[in-house]
This record gives C-alpha cells, structure tokens and sequence, in this order.
C-alpha cells in the first residue's frame, strides 16, 4: 500500500508542488518560492512554497542537486536536512554558494530535493562496553589515503 502524505501548498505556489521527474526516482524535486541572489560563501534560506505533515514515523530529507553542486559549487550547509513530523511551518532550504560569483535563482528553478523515510523504532540501551569489529574506533578517513 502506498503512503500518503499531505502537503499544504502557500497561496499561489501550486505551480511547485514537489514531484519526481521519473516514477522510479527516489527523491521529488523542491523549487524555489521567489527570485533571490545567493551570495558568495554564504548561506541562505530559500523558500519552497509548501508545508508538509509526516506521520510520526517518518521523516523528510533535504539533499542537494547534483548538477547544482557540480556545475556552480552550490550545496546544502546542513546536507542532510531533517524535517520531522511535528514541523508544519514552510519548507525552507538552506542554500551555501561555494563558488566565486553570486547565483540567481528564479522562482521555479528545482533548487533540492526531498527523500522520505520511515524511522525504524528504536530505543537507544547504555551499556559499559561495545563488541569489537575488525575496524573498532578507525574513522575520519582511517581506511583511504593518508
């Protein structure tokens, strides 16, 4: 059965309803509410004109653009974002130009994307000692070029 999840678009945004390109995508595209300039080596919030409720269980991740990313040094300062299910104000994405020159998005432009995600339920149990794995406390790169 599939899910259904509500969204409440703003007034005069139901041209950027999220949506998937392709029925086997696993991400919907976001776009952006208004024109706006993204300064050089800042971050800023641009807004995608809609509200989401998410059923307690789940959760809605914010990703970059690839493309975005590739092409114009564009990335999410909190990649991921988390939306959680109690959140009902408008769905914002948080914007940082890494590039050299400042980037004009328009109104409409697919400025993210968006994954939901059932949580598995969990209960998180202290205990006095983990159980050893060949990698134990390696991390940060322990396991490529130095």
């Amino acid at each position: 059965m599939m899910e259904q999840i509500k969204i409440c678009m703003l007034p005069e945004c139901d041209d950027l309803i999220p949506a998937k390109a392709h029925d086997d995508d696993a991400a919907f595209d976001l776009r952006s509410r208004v024109d706006m300039v993204l300064p050089v080596r800042k971050s800023v919030v641009v807004p995608a004109g809609f509200s989401i409720e998410l059923p307690v269980d789940y959760e809605a991740q914010i990703r970059p653009r690839s493309g975005l990313a590739l092409k114009h040094d564009l990335m999410l300062t909190n990649s991921p974002g988390t939306i959680d299910a109690g959140y009902r104000g408008e769905v914002g994405v948080i914007m940082y130009n890494g590039g050299t020159e400042e980037f004009s998005v328009k109104r409409g432009d697919r400025i993210a994307q968006m994954v939901i995600c059932r949580l598995p339920e969990v209960k998180l149990v202290a205990v006095e000692k983990l159980s050893e794995t060949d990698r134990g406390s390696g991390g940060f790169g322990s396991t490529g070029k130095k």
